[in-house]
């Protein structure tokens, strides 16, 4: 008898999670409030329902051996009344851990993971499960709150809402004491201000684990433009010993790209996490810092489906269905380009000089040799939505920027972070 999954969310995550689950022969339904989520055109049935509908959830549950979640602000507290109910094979504790960034950053220092400089703002809020403080202080009480905590973090740095920020939102630069009293409005919420970080790169680490073994993917190098990832680069500089030329099969990772995955995977362990993590990282020459994490598959790992041996996705669904995880190789040299919707024309520019079959508003395939466009099917339009991703393979960020840059918003990046 096939093996039932259950998605809560129906995003292109959970598309993509569905897709592979397939692959291995299993049966997928989802529950998403959005009654054309991307995911629904792959699964086998769903649910329109709000996250914090317990009832929905629980008939999510009765249609499925295992439960599993794509993104990471579904609500904690209604989890847990599922939880020993229904198989969440992941746990609770990594979607938990992940929604407050206090917590996240106590947890990453507590289990050996290295953060920058911070401090909760206000500093009543330091409780973790403080919640109400902020909202009862006045304008001129959060400005002085905050210029006390930028006397401790120093200039620059970076204040941060605890709960719900995603891609650039929820944040404040402050790079002057000018930049105090505009940054001082998100204190209407508990959060967190860290001092900047000065950094090469961003990169990604994307594990799996099944509680006695843990994989790691091929670190990348990710691009952001406007707070949002544009561009993920496989292999990032320095993870790897050995150039590429004769192909990737015997790649080492480099002393840097070691102490990294090392780190991330004894993270991961220590925790007693399971399933599927993400660890975003800022790298300076042989150092790191954590940046933030994501218990669900990372929009820096899109690039696992074709440029890996296995992707991200794939071994979730192992996982979930108890089966041995894989060890993913690099295939070739790879670049991700996100697709946002200033940029989905191009896409679909893309698709039609392919001559590729069309239907509908979505597109999932090869448009031309090693180019590989995935359009989630999303409705609705809009300028910084996640509309899909382009991945090529081979391709280098040199080879991207002669060859395809120029056919998106943000341009060129050569020598750029």
């Amino acid at each position: 008898m096939k093996k039932k999954i259950g998605i809560i969310g129906g995003g292109q995550l959970g598309l993509m999670i569905a897709q592979e689950a397939h692959r291995l022969g299993a049966v997928v339904s989802a529950l998403d409030p959005a009654p054309d989520a991307p995911a629904f055109a792959e699964t086998d049935s769903h649910i329109v329902a709000a996250y914090d509908d317990l009832e929905a959830l629980e008939k999510l549950g009765d249609m499925s051996d295992v439960l599993t979640y794509e993104f990471e602000n579904v609500p904690g507290d209604i989890l847990r009344h599922l939880e020993g109910k229904y198989d969440i094979k992941q746990g609770i504790a990594p979607l938990f851990d992940s929604q407050d960034r206090l917590r996240e950053k106590n947890n990453a220092k507590k289990h050996g993971l290295p953060t920058p400089a911070y401090v909760a703002v206000p500093a009543c809020s330091a409780s973790e499960d403080c919640t109400e403080v902020p909202s009862k202080l006045s304008d001129d009480q959060r400005k002085r709150e905050l210029e006390n905590a930028v006397a401790r973090i120093g200039i620059p740095c970076v204040l941060k809402t605890r709960r719900l920020g995603y891609d650039g939102h929820g944040q404040a630069v402050i790079k002057t004491a000018a930049d105090i009293p505009q940054a001082a409005q998100l204190l209407s919420v508990p959060c967190i201000l860290e001092s900047f970080v000065d950094f090469d790169y961003e990169a990604s680490v994307v594990m799996v684990s099944d509680g006695s073994r843990t994989i790691h993917f091929p670190i990348g190098r990710n691009i952001h433009k406007g707070g949002i990832l544009d561009l993920s680069i496989v292999p990032a500089k320095g993870m790897y010993r050995n150039s590429m030329a004769g192909g990737t099969k015997d790649m080492e990772e480099s002393a840097l790209g070691l102490k990294i995955a090392g780190a991330c995977e004894h993270f991961m362990e220590d925790c007693g996490y399971k399933g599927i993590l993400a660890i975003e990282l800022f790298i300076k020459g042989d150092d790191f810092v954590f940046n933030e994490m994501a218990p669900r598959p990372h929009n820096s790992g899109h690039y696992t489906i074709e440029g890996c041996t296995t992707n991200q996705y794939r071994e979730l669904c192992r996982f979930l269905l108890g089966e041995p995880l894989e060890v993913p190789e690099l295939i070739a040299p790879t670049v991700m380009k996100n697709i946002l919707g200033q940029d989905l024309d191009a896409a679909w520019s893309v698709v039609r000089a392919s001559d590729a079959g069309i239907s509908g508003n979505s597109f999932c395939g090869e448009a031309g040799t090693g180019v590989y466009v995935h359009i989630y099917g999303k409705t609705e339009s809009r300028p910084k939505r996640k509309m899909g991703h382009i991945t090529f393979v081979p391709m280098t960020l040199e080879e991207y920027d002669e060859c395809w840059a120029d056919k998106f918003v943000y341009g060129k990046y050569i020598d750029g972070k």
